[in-house]
């Protein structure tokens, strides 16, 4: 990050450099012409009143001679002078100096500028004409052009000396620039450094929280995020021990059981009594895959926590869809099962995997503790503010004192019938307490005693309805 920083930073100094040294260049050259134009203008305009003044009152000396004195003083650059009369001929000066376009000359008693070449040499030239006067001092309406051109020695050498006067101090400047920055950024940077090497000293299993103090307040936010991810995944970590921890301790037990019945089956000589052994160990091996497939569902729901985004269903609809599922597995145990709504939509916001579980889990509790010949009914319904999965059944029920305890991990009632793992209901209630609904137990169907039956239970789940 720090390279990178000082690339982006470097980059654009070392790009501008250039820039700055063809802007001094140019306003170098500015700052050089403008005085020696001034000059040139105004020895223009002098020499200019000596042709009017020559043209009326014949001097005693010649106006070339005159022209050479006044433009004389140039130590370190040749002055050239031009005075001609618009047809071509040459009153003094220069016969080779190159004339201005028609259409550029100035105003009468104007000076204007110009770059020429002559003779090979690059010159400055400042011109300007007047109507040449009669020697009665009227205008004779014949125009003169008064040029006066010098070369550029001078202008060059001035302008290189402010060219050396400010790009020597920015070659200095930019090495001691760029130091200020790397130092500036070393520094800038130096809180953000320590907190990368606290990060990098720790121990792999170490999710507590980064202590933000030191840290830029810039990166806070960054800080806040992270310790938020360190967090989740603390809960994640977590949830994988448990499982861990649950399957060792819930699984030791099964297996070893499968084990001894194999063991078993294994020294039987008598057919039928072999048979029923294996039959023994099939009926344990599906116990263990049903446990085995009940804690991955409640890893599943703990990873899931805040993996997936909510959306809009229909829990209507996915009870429908799963009930129909398990209509076989009713069929199988001579049980009663039913679905019942109002035929309108129960719309929730969860997570579709999570719903499905919960549901499967609540419908496979009631099949398995309902005795032959029993009636499971699975209910939703809405009103203005919920939505109500009810699973009812007629089966032995679940004492007001053992409602509280059904919901922890691995707790089964004493006495209680079926094989179940004891982690349906704490499913159930983990899925529910994500989606923001609760989970009430109360009494079910009430059977004459004659059917055999007790007092049922009745599991509802109270989701908060999702405005449509």
């Amino acid at each position: 990050m720090f390279g990178e920083i000082l690339d982006w930073m470097f980059a654009p100094l070392l790009l501008l450099w250039p820039l700055s040294v063809a802007v001094t260049f140019l306003v170098a050259r500015s700052l050089a012409d403008a005085p020696f134009d001034r000059s040139l203008s105004d020895r223009t305009l002098v020499l200019l009143e000596h042709v009017k003044t020559a043209a009326v009152a014949p001097a005693a000396e010649p106006l070339a001679v005159t022209a050479t004195h006044l433009l004389q003083g140039n130590e370190d650059g040749r002055v050239y002078f031009q005075v001609l009369e618009i047809d071509g001929t040459l009153i003094a000066g220069d016969a080779d100096f190159p004339r201005p376009r028609l259409y550029d000359f100035p105003e009468v008693g104007r000076v204007k500028l110009r770059n020429a070449i002559m003779h090979g040499t690059e010159l400055r030239v400042a011109y300007s004409h007047l109507l040449k006067p009669s020697a009665a001092g009227e205008l004779s309406g014949r125009w003169m052009l008064v040029q006066v051109g010098e070369t550029l020695e001078r202008r060059s050498q001035l302008a290189n000396e402010i060219i050396k006067g400010v790009i020597f101090p920015q070659f200095l400047i930019l090495p001691l620039a760029l130091g200020l920055v790397w130092f500036g950024l070393s520094r800038g940077l130096a809180p953000l450094q320590s907190l990368q090497h606290r990060i990098r000293a720790r121990r792999p299993d170490d999710l507590s929280p980064i202590d933000p103090r030191g840290a830029p307040e810039e990166i806070a936010p960054l800080v806040d995020a992270f310790n938020d991810l360190l967090a989740r995944q603390a809960l994640s970590l977590n949830a994988q021990k448990r499982f861990i921890a649950d399957a060792a301790h819930q699984m030791k037990t099964p297996l070893a059981g499968l084990r001894t019945q194999a063991e078993l089956a294994m020294r039987e000589t008598d057919p039928k009594q072999l048979q029923r052994s294996l039959m023994q160990l099939v009926r344990s091996a599906a116990r263990t895959a049903h446990l085995v497939s009940q804690l991955l569902a409640l890893a599943r729901t703990e990873n899931l926590r805040d993996a997936a985004a909510m959306e809009s269903l229909d829990l209507r609809r996915l009870v429908r869809t799963l009930a129909s599922e398990w209509a076989d597995e009713a069929l199988k145990r001579h049980v009663d099962f039913g679905v019942e709504d109002d035929e309108t939509a129960a719309p929730v916001s969860g997570q579709p995997i999570l719903l499905r579980e919960l549901v499967a889990n609540l419908i496979d509790n009631a099949l398995r503790y309902t005795p032959e010949r029993g009636v499971v009914t699975v209910r939703t319904f809405a009103n203005a503010d919920e939505v109500v999965l009810e699973v009812e059944d007629d089966g032995s029920g679940i004492p007001a004192s053992e409602r509280a305890m059904v919901f922890e991990r691995f707790y089964r009632m004493p006495g209680a019938p079926g094989d179940g793992s004891g982690l349906g209901l704490p499913i159930v209630r983990e899925i529910a307490t994500q989606h923001g609904a609760r989970v009430e137990i109360d009494d079910g169907i009430a059977w004459p005693a004659e059917r055999g039956h007790g007092a049922g239970t009745r599991i509802s789940v109270r989701f908060p309805r999702l405005a449509e």
